[in-house]
């Protein structure tokens, strides 16, 4: 039988009302949004339950609102599943979700994680300077290489994101960016967007905002995980306390290639992935990148108390009853 994967998923994967039927059904996951409160002093439940968007969308608020929904859903899960859920073979996170990963893996605390993850929001932030980023999908992969001189030649910029074949996501100085946006439709993108942000994510101009998070890395606890985890940059994996946490000091100036991540685990023998958080952008990635591999979200609309839990046995999804 194949082996499995947990993924958990990133900013931008944030929706009101996430996490709110899951709580209301989930004994387990609803503990998780009161520890989610009571760690940071504020209803974050009700942002992820009530909205408004606007504020929900907010760095700071977004990221720890997904953690704690991506944790609930784990917990609710394992509740659901009465001890009988399998362990993953692998760990992985995209750029802000692995915190989430950390903290199923058991590396990070969850009080800890949530956090870590306000905190890192306000360092990236704070660190913004006129930076932008733009989705370009569609571009051939062996134009890349010239979208990349394009931006260069104008600023900082950098390849932020691999998330799939023909979809990749640039960051460094707005010019910088703008310009290799037009430069994409140029070399034949179907689409090139410049994105509503002012973060430079998973770039150079992060550096400011990851040497605060080393400083505050530094002083919280770190475990061993209990099944490696994937950085980022290169599918690289990581099986120490102590390579988890530089991962989350490199992971901001460096780019996420989640295609690697894929690809690896798939050589690995991981035959599926389970998306651990709210709603499905993982899965479709993970649908793009291989077509012999089951990519299941535990986010379902369709099942009780918003909650699928994939019989890892048999690697079909079942939607538990309440």
């Amino acid at each position: 039988m194949p082996e499995h994967a947990f993924v958990f998923p990133g900013q931008g994967s944030q929706y009101v009302g996430m996490g709110q039927e899951l709580a209301a059904a989930s004994p387990a996951a609803a503990a998780v949004f009161a520890a989610a409160d009571s760690v940071l002093g504020e209803p974050l439940s009700r942002m992820a339950f009530e909205g408004p968007d606007d504020q929900l969308d907010l760095t700071v608020n977004s990221q720890p609102a997904i953690l704690a929904t991506s944790i609930a859903y784990l917990r609710a899960a394992e509740e659901r599943a009465a001890g009988d859920l399998p362990a993953p073979a692998f760990y992985a996170g995209h750029s802000m979700g692995q915190y989430s990963a950390m903290v199923a893996a058991g590396v990070i605390a969850l009080d800890d994680g949530l956090r870590l993850v306000r905190e890192r929001g306000r360092q990236m932030q704070a660190s913004a300077d006129d930076g932008a980023m733009a989705a370009v999908i569609g571009l051939a992969d062996d134009r890349i290489a010239e979208l990349e001189t394009a931006g260069r030649a104008l600023g900082e910029f950098t390849i932020a994101n691999r998330n799939s074949p023909g979809q990749i996501v640039v960051s460094g100085e707005r010019a910088a960016v703008e310009g290799a946006a037009a430069k994409a439709r140029e070399l034949g993108a179907k689409r090139a967007i410049v994105l509503p942000v002012s973060v430079a994510a998973h770039s150079p101009l992060m550096v400011n905002a990851a040497a605060g998070m080393k400083r505050v890395l530094a002083d919280v606890d770190f475990n061993d995980p209990r099944a490696p985890l994937l950085a980022n940059a290169d599918a690289r994996p990581l099986t120490t306390a102590e390579q988890c946490r530089t991962e989350l000091v490199e992971h901001l100036t460096r780019g996420v290639d989640w295609v690697a991540a894929v690809d690896f685990m798939s050589t690995q023998g991981v035959g599926v992935f389970v998306e651990v958080g709210p709603g499905k952008v993982l899965t479709g990635l993970i649908k793009r990148i291989t077509s012999e591999a089951e990519s299941l979200a535990l986010d379902d609309q369709s099942a009780p108390g918003r909650l699928a839990v994939p019989n890892l046995v048999t690697s079909q999804p079942t939607g538990a009853t309440s």
